[in-house]
């Protein structure tokens, strides 16, 4: 699997919504879309108490089956549209080392993102280990979808929640807080 997340950081007095709008006429596009096992579609607005945070965003956050799927999606009219309105984002990408996804995954409303560096030399067998703990235990407080996930190129490691309410008490200065616009899931078959 395959984790990947742009963001657009929009000035300090953007309407935002006009992002929630965008998210509301467009987040149905991508609903079934093939090997995308979810997309969330995330914004985070200065002027809302709720989720704390300093700029104003819209971060679409994804998990891909794998690279056929992602490149299908990079490749589509959806996102050329996307660049039109918002520009040429960079994307980050992630190896996935563990994705638990609740059956009420549509229920979440809240996202919570750290990324923080791996110190040379780790071992990578025990973090991974020590993070399915970190997963677990975030399962056991609530979260409809847990996602952990490391890069090797700046050696990054990603924590990514999905949570049913507004976790503003986790709000800290190396954790981004965002509010869940829409959730496209696969298409429901049988």
């Amino acid at each position: 699997m395959i984790a990947m997340q742009y963001s657009f950081v929009l000035p300090a007095d953007y309407d935002m919504s006009i992002i929630r709008q965008r998210i509301a006429s467009k987040g149905h596009l991508l609903d079934g879309f093939p090997k995308l096992r979810f997309k969330a579609y995330l914004s985070a607005d200065r002027n809302r108490p709720t989720l704390p945070t300093r700029d104003n965003l819209y971060a679409p956050f994804y998990l891909w089956d794998d690279s056929e799927g992602m490149n299908a999606f990079l490749g589509s009219e959806t996102f050329a549209a996307l660049t039109q309105a918002f520009g040429w984002p960079s994307i980050q990408t992630w190896s996935v080392w563990q994705a638990k996804l609740s059956p009420d995954l549509s229920k979440a409303v809240c996202a919570t993102r750290e990324i923080t560096a791996i110190p040379a030399y780790t071992s990578l067998d025990e973090l991974r280990r020590q993070e399915n703990e970190v997963a677990q235990r975030d399962v056991s407080q609530g979260a409809l979808a847990t996602v952990t996930a490391f890069e090797p190129t700046r050696w990054s490691l990603l924590r990514f929640r999905l949570w049913a309410e507004p976790r503003a008490g986790l709000a800290r200065e190396d954790r981004q807080l965002y509010e869940v616009g829409h959730l496209s899931l696969p298409a429901v078959t049988g």
